[in-house]
């Protein structure tokens, strides 16, 4: 199962290529430190679109919370089994093998029935963190232009940086004034990373999250 982080680290991706291009038209030397993903994931329109989309499809999110624990628990056995059979003298190599693939198989199976019920919840994540995507690179433009930053980089790339050296929370505050809401009604037609190809430079999203989160693992 995908989950926020993944589908946020996904816009992070395409930052350094918009924070470059921001960099670029600044004639100073100071470097800001970004990280994207907790830019866009302190905004007040994911947090909003959030809370909608969890009472949206609050029933199949529910349903797969109950699928989710069903399944473990009917996974057990089957897993306590195996690592028994494991550690016994001189184990069976053939019937570890026959166990180890029906135990893959089943959570095969256990994953993809999950995301079927988490599709729709999914794909409205999706909409939203495209639409919030959308207006990074304006949000990093407008704060490295007013801040006279010359340079941004992303945490990973920093070995050292002052506290007031990382300007996430003024992109956060940036993408709040820019787009303050989203919509969560995913049109009919919609395909994922259309609005990114119809407004050119917008960056690209990946597969939607299937959990109830606010920042990376965060569930109920």
């Amino acid at each position: 199962m995908t989950t926020f982080k993944t589908l946020l680290l996904a816009a992070a991706l395409v930052a350094p290529a918009t924070l470059a291009a921001s960099a670029a038209d600044a004639q100073t030397t100071s470097v800001g430190v970004v990280d994207p993903q907790g830019a866009i994931a302190g905004s007040k329109a994911w947090s909003t679109a959030r809370t909608q989309i969890e009472a949206t499809y609050k029933t199949q999110l529910d349903q797969a919370d109950a699928r989710r624990r069903a399944i473990a628990t009917e996974l057990q056995p089957l897993v306590t089994a195996f690592q028994t059979a494991q550690r016994a003298p001189n184990p069976n190599a053939a019937a570890l093998q026959t166990q180890a693939q029906a135990i893959q198989a089943r959570e095969n199976a256990a994953n993809q029935e999950l995301a079927r019920l988490t599709q729709p919840a999914q794909r409205a994540q999706q909409y939203v963190i495209e639409q919030i995507q959308a207006k990074l690179g304006d949000a990093v433009t407008n704060v490295t232009k007013a801040k006279n930053i010359g340079m941004v980089v992303r945490p990973d790339a920093v070995l050292f940086a002052q506290p007031v050296a990382d300007i996430t929370p003024a992109i956060t505050t940036e993408l709040d004034r820019l787009v303050p809401t989203v919509s969560t009604a995913v049109p009919a037609n919609w395909q994922p990373n259309q609005q990114g190809q119809a407004q050119g430079a917008a960056p690209a999203a990946a597969a939607p999250a299937a959990t109830r989160t606010g920042r990376p693992a965060q569930g109920r």
